[in-house]
């Protein structure tokens, strides 16, 4: 231990001298360097040495706090920078257009209407106006879920006072809820108006493709970006390549990343995601090792990708690895997602005693929700009925009753597996005194230029006699090779009936 810490002290010796002799010579140099100085350590991510810097100034100015306050939204330390801006008013400093634009940044982030309403209110109060302040708004309202506080502030000013800023923030917010539809029409109403889009309004609509099931619309803004110079820029590739992968058409994705040349931590992670959704495990790892040559570091999203892909692929053994390299190698200490990989990965080759003892050694790290239901899903899956009783039970205690409607389910096909009906019925039960009523999933496909939606039993696609048709032929030759429907092949319509 004393030889590592040697070590690390001996590749830290000539940042940690400079960062004494800037602490010591804070308080005789002037406050506009040691501003710039605070914002040099920001930009390179050493928040902390910026801080430091800021608490040794003997004098500090509006600027200083600003500096300071910006540094920390950038750096995704936003309730620290709102307590700053406390302090800040205590000491009788003015908040202006900057410190205002930091606190919506930071209520964007946050998703905290509050916070954003109340800076809101103080712009109106102090009649503080700067440049795209109408987009700010727009962006912190839509991220905090008040899409239709959006809608007015965008509607408020006429089209023609209208910056790009407030179309591309609107084009976001629709397509952040969930309305593609609206973020589509939006695009188009910018088009008539000779609004140009540029790489931001293509990032921010490229992902309402997917949410539409459209390749069609996402072929044409990669054309439209193509025509604009717009497709090498790695924001929009990126967008391009998670479309496409989302999509289904992979090839599509692969042919974009490869013609991106500008890639970043987030294109490759995109890239290695979406080999992994596509069950493309090898390519996968040859990626990321790609990615690691390349000089480019992972991230803790590029680790969730890349365990996932192995997950998906039964690449179990080259997963440890790389679960292990985490915290050994790459310096960053896993999540409660990194552990669900891992406990998924397992647990979907059968290993399933292994994942949840993978899982006990976590102890409070352990505990969460999204963890344990992966391993009841494996139990289900591998037979290991009388682990599957003992895991549900710990899921079904830990209070979160409003988000393990589907774990309620998986109980009850173990119980079913077993014949035993009462505690199917005790479990339908519970679900309907609790009110617990399991998501419909919902499946889609393009075809000629149309996307066709499908939920269970539903009769209301105009095809939906052929379908039921080509369904029950299938199942009939299903069952003249030997097919055997289990016994909980019937049990979601039990639970869903309402008697």
């Amino acid at each position: 231990m004393r030889e590592n810490k040697e070590k690390w002290a001996e590749q830290k010796l000539p940042e940690l001298t400079l960062i004494r002799g800037v602490l010591s010579i804070v308080g005789v140099t002037p406050i506009i360097v040691v501003n710039a100085i605070i914002v040099m350590y920001s930009r390179c991510s050493s928040v902390d040495t910026s801080f430091k810097v800021f608490e040794k100034m003997s004098e500090r100015d509006g600027v200083s706090w600003n500096t300071i306050i910006t540094s920390f939204v950038q750096n995704g330390l936003d309730e620290e920078a709102l307590m700053l801006v406390c302090e800040m008013q205590k000491q009788r400093f003015t908040i202006d257009s900057v410190t205002v634009t930091a606190l919506l940044s930071a209520a964007s982030n946050m998703r905290d209407s509050y916070i954003g309403r109340q800076t809101h209110a103080y712009l109106i109060r102090h009649g503080i106006q700067f440049e795209g302040m109408e987009s700010y708004l727009i962006d912190m309202y839509a991220k905090s879920g008040l899409i239709t506080t959006s809608e007015l502030l965008f509607e408020q000013n006429g089209p023609s006072d209208r910056d790009l800023a407030s179309w591309n923030a609107m084009i976001a917010g629709y397509t952040q809820n969930g309305l593609s539809d609206k973020a589509i029409l939006i695009l188009r109403e910018a088009l008539v108006r000779k609004v140009t889009p540029n790489a931001v309004t293509l990032a921010s609509i490229l992902p309402s493709c997917s949410s539409m099931g459209s390749t069609a619309i996402a072929r044409q803004l990669h054309g439209f970006s193509i025509r604009q110079l717009l497709d090498e820029n790695v924001y929009v590739g990126t967008a391009l390549v998670d479309a496409y992968s989302k999509l289904g058409a992979i090839s599509y994705a692969e042919n974009v990343f490869i013609r991106t040349l500008a890639k970043n931590s987030v294109t490759y992670t995109t890239m290695i995601m979406s080999y992994g959704q596509h069950g493309m495990g090898k390519r996968a790892l040859a990626l990321y090792d790609s990615m690691l040559r390349s000089g480019i570091k992972p991230d803790a999203v590029t680790f969730i990708a890349i365990l996932s892909a192995c997950s998906y692929s039964g690449l179990v053994e080259e997963g440890l690895h790389i679960f292990e390299s985490m915290d050994k190698i790459h310096k960053i200490k896993p999540s409660t997602e990194h552990y669900c990989c891992v406990a998924d990965m397992l647990g979907r080759v059968g290993r399933v005693v292994e994942a949840y003892e993978f899982v006990e050694r976590l102890g409070e790290d352990g505990d969460a929700v999204e963890i344990w239901g992966s391993i009841l899903g494996a139990c289900k899956n591998h037979g290991y009925f009388e682990l599957g009783k003992v895991v549900a039970e710990k899921l079904l205690n830990m209070g979160m009753e409003k988000r393990i409607a589907g774990y309620h389910v998986l109980l009850s096909n173990i119980y079913a597996e077993e014949g035993e009906w009462e505690n199917v019925d005790r479990v339908r039960n519970q679900m309907k005194e609790k009110g617990l009523q399991k998501e419909m999933a919902c499946s889609w496909v393009e075809i000629a230029g149309r996307v066709n939606y499908f939920v269970a039993r539903d009769e209301k696609h105009p095809l939906s006699g052929e379908i039921y048709y080509i369904l029950d032929k299938l199942t009939r030759d299903m069952m003249d090779v030997g097919y055997k429907p289990g016994y909980s092949s019937n049990l979601n319509r039990i639970l869903e009936s309402s008697d």
